[in-house]
């Protein structure tokens, strides 16, 4: 596969050129859409990391986007989400569109575990800025982290991050901000990133090309 087909969940919140552009510069052929025929027929999915979690999920679900993610990831086609796209893989998200602290708002379920709010009396909420990513033994074992240093620095932007509930066995990195948290995670074909790696310099470049080559591969 010389220029894989890979489609940019386009949810309608934020600008997704800059993921489309990094994709394309590691040799994908890469397009934001919010056609699910589309992003079923595609060599991998991407879900973007722009908005709130209960704003994705609305619409996700009436799009009839939704489905087809889970479809596609459940055949084994290839799938990363980055920052908000990792959070809606699991079962639920404290993240409403008011801002409120309320019921859980259900994700897609591809992966089990909760994603909650960032807490400090002392650090600034959102973490915004460069951190370092701590590999685990899972994630040294991954492939979008072949040739990447243990603590590079990678771009966060983020308010909510995965909680304890998270199984460690899909965990690849760790990160620390308020808390210890699970950045990175990996089962089978389903690859998730908390941070940005269209925004991340040549260390976020290094892990697109790794998931590009793995589509191909």
């Amino acid at each position: 596969m010389a220029q894989p087909n890979i489609a940019i969940v386009d949810y309608h919140k934020g600008n997704l050129l800059s993921v489309v552009r990094s994709l394309n510069d590691v040799g994908a052929q890469a397009r934001a859409t919010d056609d699910p025929a589309l992003i079923r027929a595609a060599d991998a999915v991407v879900v973007p990391g722009v908005g709130a979690f209960e704003d994705c999920m609305d619409y996700l679900r009436s799009s009839g986007e939704a489905d087809a993610i889970v479809e596609a990831a459940r055949r084994g086609v290839p799938f990363l989400g980055i920052c908000l796209g990792l959070h809606v893989l699991f079962e639920r998200g404290e993240e409403r569109s008011d801002g409120k602290a309320g019921e859980w708002v259900e994700g897609l379920g591809i992966l089990s575990g909760s994603v909650t709010r960032l807490q400090s009396t002392h650090l600034k909420v959102p973490h915004v800025g460069w951190d370092q990513l701590h590999l685990t033994p899972h994630g040294r074992d991954c492939v979008l982290y072949q040739g990447v240093a243990e603590g590079a620095n990678v771009y966060f932007t983020h308010s909510y991050a995965l909680a304890d509930d998270v199984d460690d066995s899909v965990v690849t990195t760790r990160s620390h901000y308020t808390r210890s948290f699970a950045s990175g995670v990996w089962s089978d074909n389903v690859f998730g990133v908390q941070f940005h790696p269209e925004k991340s310099s040549a260390t976020g470049l290094a892990i697109l090309r790794n998931f590009v080559q793995a589509v191909c591969g």
